[in-house]
């Protein structure tokens, strides 16, 4: 059911710096930051040759971003993205499966203007899983 690992998402108290960390210390693609106010956050992808790195940094005090951070003051990662052919068709095989999506259950429009979901870490041994149709 899922396909290529589409990226990881890292969240960051410093965009700006982790950003530089990216692309001066470590060589990489880094795109420039782009504010995704349905999401609550700002978001930078680090292109790899294999995957992308997704830099998050909160969008204002209500961000899920600015929760992460509170608990994580350093930052981390913050979930994992895998690509699915058909983001129906698997939210309502892992739903039946006893796997539960967060939100209302439907998708929406992530950072690559696709629909995505995200999955309960609980289900997943404790790892958030974003579900992107490919």
């Amino acid at each position: 059911m899922i396909g290529r690992l589409n990226h990881v998402a890292i969240a960051v108290p410093d965009l700006e710096a982790a950003s530089a960390t990216y692309r001066g210390l470590l060589g990489a693609e880094v795109s420039k930051p782009v504010p995704m106010p349905a999401h609550g956050v700002t978001t930078v992808f680090v292109t790899l040759p294999n995957t992308k790195i997704e830099l998050l940094h909160p969008l204002g005090d209500a961000s899920p971003i600015a929760g992460f951070l509170a608990k994580n003051p350093s930052g981390g990662i913050h979930h994992v993205c895998y690509e699915v052919e058909d983001i129906l068709a698997a939210r309502d095989a892992l739903k039946a499966a006893g796997l539960r999506v967060l939100g209302d259950g439907e998708p929406r429009i992530g950072a690559h203007d696709k629909p995505v979901l995200f999955l309960h870490p609980k289900d997943l041994y404790g790892t958030l899983v974003e579900l992107e149709q490919a």
